[in-house]
C-alpha cells in the first residue's frame, strides 16, 4: 500500500510540474502575443492578451508594464500612471521599466500637475 501510494503522489508531482510548465507557457503566450499586436498598432488587442496574463499571474511586472505602454498610447493617462506604479513595486530594479516611466512622466508633465492641482 505504501509503495502504491508514493507511486501515485509521484504522478502527481509529475502532473502538478507539467501543468505549471505549460501555464507558464501559454502566459508567454499571450505576453508575445501582445507585443505582436502592439508592433501592429492593434493596441487593444494587445491590452486584452495582456489583462489575460495580469488575471493569471498579478504579480507579472513585464505584463503591467505593457498594459502601461498601451494606456498611454491609447490616451488613458490614468491607467497607464497605475500600472506602472504596479509594475514598478513588483520589480523596483527593472531599468526597462523605470525607463518607460521616466518617459512617461516626462512626456505628461501636464496631466500630471493636473491631478496635483485637482487634490489640493
Amino acid at each position: 500500500m505504501h509503495k502504491k501510494l508514493t507511486f501515485y503522489l509521484l504522478v502527481l508531482l509529475v502532473f502538478v510540474i507539467s501543468f505549471s510548465s505549460c501555464a507558464r507557457q501559454l502566459l508567454d503566450n499571450q505576453l508575445l502575443f501582445g507585443i505582436q499586436a502592439a508592433r501592429q498598432d492593434l493596441w487593444d488587442e494587445a491590452i486584452f492578451r495582456w489583462k489575460k496574463v495580469v488575471l493569471s499571474d498579478a504579480n507579472s511586472a513585464a505584463a503591467h508594464n505593457n498594459l502601461a505602454v498601451a494606456y498611454e498610447q491609447k490616451g488613458l493617462w490614468e491607467e497607464a500612471k497605475n500600472e506602472y506604479d504596479i509594475a514598478l513595486k513588483l520589480s523596483p530594479g527593472n531599468a526597462h521599466i523605470k525607463a518607460n516611466y521616466q518617459n512617461f512622466n516626462k512626456n505628461h508633465e501636464p496631466f500630471n500637475k493636473d491631478k496635483k492641482d485637482e487634490k489640493n
